[in-house]
Order: C-alpha cells, then structure tokens, then sequence
C-alpha cells in the first residue's frame, strides 16, 4: 500500500514537493514543517504524532 503523498499543507495550504520535507499522521494527514513544529507534531484531526514523511525511491 503506497502513501498518497498529498502536495500541500493541510493548515496553511503551501506546496509540498515529493521529495521534499513534510510531515504525516497514520491517516496520512499532511503537513508542513513549520506547521507540524507549531502543532507540537500532534495532528489535530486526530491527535496521532505527526513523523517526516518518506521520500520515495529513486527511479
């Protein structure tokens, strides 16, 4: 089962590249740094800890 690698922050709408840094709940809510940091990495929808998303494998 692959992530579904959303491309923008949840709360403050910002692009997320692929590759870049995001942050994700086990409901693959989804987060920017900033965002996650300012949440205390608790995601308010369901109050999971936020981790670094993966990046996915090179091709």
């Amino acid at each position: 089962m692959a992530l579904e690698m959303r491309g923008s922050c949840e709360r403050c709408g910002v692009a997320l590249s692929r590759e870049g840094e995001a942050y994700i709940c086990t409901f693959e809510c989804t987060w920017c740094a900033a965002c996650a940091g300012e949440l205390a990495y608790v995601c308010p929808n369901c109050t999971g800890e936020l981790v670094r998303r993966p990046r996915p494998a090179a091709a």
